[in-house]
């Protein structure tokens, strides 16, 4: 999925990051060679500023691929930390605990296998951020499902909801009506104050009351 951003202005982003250390990278070079969709570096880098800023102790990401984002989670999260990942493909997941194991953050992760927007009912408590970077006809949904689940003060954040620009058109599918109704229904929202952050293809960062 192309960025929103002027192709110069992401280049000169680009430019600015860090050298990843070589699991991140490898991870990178793999899904751009197979194109597999992952957040990135610099939304990985808001992330992992996101959990250090909110204290995450819990974190539950709605669609995990090959464990990128879940790295940078893993990385910057309080010690002991659980993280909670979720993809509907058995290869995939079993990518993502290998690259789990390289990173050195096995034992903060696991991975379930299933419909992420029905796996989060199979797991107790509450949660200091969401993630959610399913299938975008399903945002509604799994936006209704995050919601009672995460703590006061936790964030809900989710990846993509600017589509590549077509939230500026009339919608002709159901991925970009889904957006849509997310985006509106956050904005609307009594309990959250939301912020879309115009970064890569568009990442809605919510806080919860």
């Amino acid at each position: 999925m192309p960025g929103i951003l002027e192709p110069e202005v992401e280049k000169y982003l680009s430019s600015l990051l860090p050298a990843r250390d070589e699991v991140l990278a490898d991870i990178e070079r793999y899904a751009k060679e197979r194109e597999i969709p992952i957040i990135g570096p610099d939304c990985g880098r808001l992330l992992f500023l996101m959990a250090r800023i909110a204290g995450a102790k819990r974190i539950f990401e709605m669609g995990s691929a090959i464990g990128y984002s879940a790295i940078w989670f893993a990385r910057a999260a309080d010690p002991g930390a659980e993280i909670y990942c979720t993809d509907g493909d058995p290869a995939n997941a079993e990518l993502a605990r290998k690259n789990f194991e390289r990173a050195g953050v096995s034992k903060s992760v696991r991975f379930m296998i299933g419909e992420a927007v029905d796996l989060i009912d199979s797991v107790d408590g509450s949660f200091d951020i969401i993630l959610i970077d399913v299938y975008k006809r399903q945002y509604p949904a799994a936006l209704k499902k995050s919601l009672p689940r995460l703590t006061s003060g936790g964030l809900l954040i989710t990846d993509n909801v600017l589509w590549s620009g077509l939230v500026t058109q009339e919608p002709k599918d159901d991925d970009t009506r889904g957006i849509l109704e997310f985006n509106r229904t956050v904005y609307g929202s009594p309990e959250l104050f939301p912020l879309i952050v115009p970064l890569r293809d568009g990442v809605a960062i919510c806080r919860k009351s």
